[in-house]
């Protein structure tokens, strides 16, 4: 199954000259939908996580199933506030100012082995800091996943950890 077929570009949003690839037909269309989480989940197991992360929030959409289909925990990295209890927050610098996601204190323990998944891959930035965020709790990053890849951004070139991506866009 061709899953570019279920990607939908949306032009200069959210704002003028980005074209917005959006996964809402992918998510709607069962077929293509258990066939990106197979696909996932094979890359997954290679790398035997005990938890998955996936990066608020279409990440949630992505990490949830396949922690389900896995038998695995999964932990959410937020933008800051959104998290109940104690957190653990990482800010990193974005191109104009910077930004801080969290995770819950007691989301992943010492040792851990946790995979990280989002829907797209751009420049790389909130998947770095989100591998920094969990490795400062003590967590193993074994590796990252999305569905989308905006390779003309370079993003994997900022990421210390192996990524894969099901569906490569080039503009």
């Amino acid at each position: 199954m061709d899953l570019k077929e279920h990607i939908r570009a949306i032009p200069d949003f959210p704002s003028a000259g980005i074209l917005f690839y959006d996964i809402s037909p992918l998510l709607a269309h069962p077929g293509a939908w258990q066939a990106t989480v197979d696909r996932l989940a094979t890359i997954v197991e290679e790398h035997k996580p005990d938890v998955l992360a996936g990066i608020e929030s279409r990440g949630f959409l992505v990490a949830a199933p396949l922690a389900l289909k896995l038998n695995l925990g999964f932990v959410m990295v937020r933008k800051q506030g959104k998290l109940p209890g104690a957190t653990i927050p990482y800010t990193y610098d974005l191109e104009y100012g910077s930004d801080t996601i969290e995770i819950q204190a007691d989301a992943v323990e010492p040792g851990q082995k946790v995979f990280l998944l989002d829907d797209l891959l751009a420049t790389g930035g909130t998947m770095n800091a989100a591998a920094r965020l969990l490795r400062s709790a003590g967590a193993e990053v074994t590796g990252a996943a999305c569905i989308i890849e905006l390779t003309f951004l370079k993003g994997r070139d900022h990421l210390d950890m192996p990524i894969r991506t099901l569906l490569p866009y080039d503009s």
